[in-house]
């Protein structure tokens, strides 16, 4: 009886699939991974790191990469990356908290930009503590920053990467500053409130540590000035303290009220504020916006929900964000010898909603208890 002669199958090795890509153990390399799609690295290489270039690249062959890429679990060799360009691609991004408002929405612009981009970035968040000032911005460059943005942060010191601020308006070098036009939010604001009647206009000032206070209050005077409204003192004051909660505005409010001086209408610093403003003055009788009209600053998402919906001057606060992150790595790709933007300025938009009406009828201020 004759026997068929049976060669011996070849050995697999466990983990390792046809082509020789390796799918357990340890995830393969670009070079594997392009070998097994019968590509170049340098093709894999653009069109994984959506490199502008790779725009000529068929869409067939790019989601070929990408479906080989996730199936084989390959992962970018960031170290080996980093030693060839001699570059980090990570930012360093200084807060003074990350509360509801004005920082957040921010650096929800500058993450999305930056996740677009391809780059990594740390977050500190300093909450005006002076030595945290002096001693965070050395942290994030002996971690190897490629640059950084400051979002209603001082710069203390020049620094030996770029810089880009959001809201800071005092020249130091190396940085760019990302600013809101303040005299028109002022006027806008002013103009709209006047319209409505109103003549006697509480302000609430932000924390002497925010960067926007000064700029903000001179913007307001002057556009007080130029409508010849009188700007009583009695009927302002200033936020207090480092919460990033409604409470320093009810507080603010409190003290308006305890003057005894009547007011129509009150343009807080920001809307958290202003929500807390509105609080204080239910709590002490008037009806807003019949007796008193409220309008805050900034926009956040929360204010448009607030009960009456909040009027505000609108910061494009996401913009500012990705505005700051397309700055700084325009900066960076430039070099460190390239001429820079000293401000980037951004208009304001004033967002009328419930919480502003006529002034009343009535003796101007006058208490109405519900």
């Amino acid at each position: 009886m004759c026997e068929t002669a049976r060669m011996p199958r070849k050995k697999r090795v466990p983990g390792r699939a046809r082509h020789g890509v390796s799918r357990a153990g340890r995830s393969v390399s670009l070079k594997e991974l392009a070998a097994h799609l019968g590509l170049s690295p340098t093709t894999l290489s653009l069109v994984l790191n959506q490199s502008p270039a790779a725009g000529s690249i068929p869409k067939e062959t790019k989601d070929r990469i990408f479906q080989a890429a996730k199936g084989f679990n390959y992962r970018p060799n960031f170290v080996a990356r980093s030693l060839r360009s001699q570059r980090s691609y990570t930012l360093g991004v200084l807060v003074p908290e990350l509360g509801e408002g004005y920082s957040p929405m921010v650096l929800s612009g500058v993450e999305h930009y930056l996740f677009q981009e391809g780059y990594f970035y740390f977050v500190a968040s300093h909450r005006h503590k002076p030595e945290l000032l002096e001693k965070y911005p050395q942290m994030l460059l002996d971690r190897a920053i490629e640059g950084l943005i400051a979002i209603d942060t001082p710069v203390l010191h020049p620094l030996s990467r770029p810089v880009v601020a959001v809201s800071r308006h005092d020249e130091v070098e190396g940085v760019t500053n990302v600013v809101l036009d303040h005299e028109q939010a002022a006027l806008l604001t002013l103009d709209y409130l006047m319209e409505l009647g109103h003549k006697r206009i509480a302000f609430i000032k932000g924390q002497v540590f925010s960067s926007d206070t000064e700029v903000r209050w001179a913007s307001i005077r002057e556009a007080a000035r130029r409508h010849g409204l009188t700007i009583r003192p009695a009927l302002v004051t200033q936020l207090e303290g480092d919460s990033p909660s409604p409470e320093p505005g009810y507080v603010a409010t409190q003290k308006l009220l305890s003057a005894q001086e009547p007011f129509t209408a009150l343009f807080a610093f920001n809307d958290i504020s202003a929500i807390g403003a509105i609080r204080a003055l239910r709590g002490a009788g008037y009806r807003v916006p019949e007796d008193v009209s409220v309008v805050g600053f900034d926009d956040v998402d929360s204010a448009a929900f607030h009960n009456p919906a909040l009027t505000t001057v609108r910061q494009p606060l996401r913009e500012m964000g990705r505005l700051a992150a397309e700055t700084l790595l325009r900066r960076i790709a430039n070099g460190p010898d390239a001429s820079y933007p000293k401000f980037l300025t951004v208009e304001p938009e004033l967002v009328i909603r419930q919480s502003t009406a006529k002034a009343p009828a009535r003796s101007e201020g006058k208490r109405h208890v519900r």
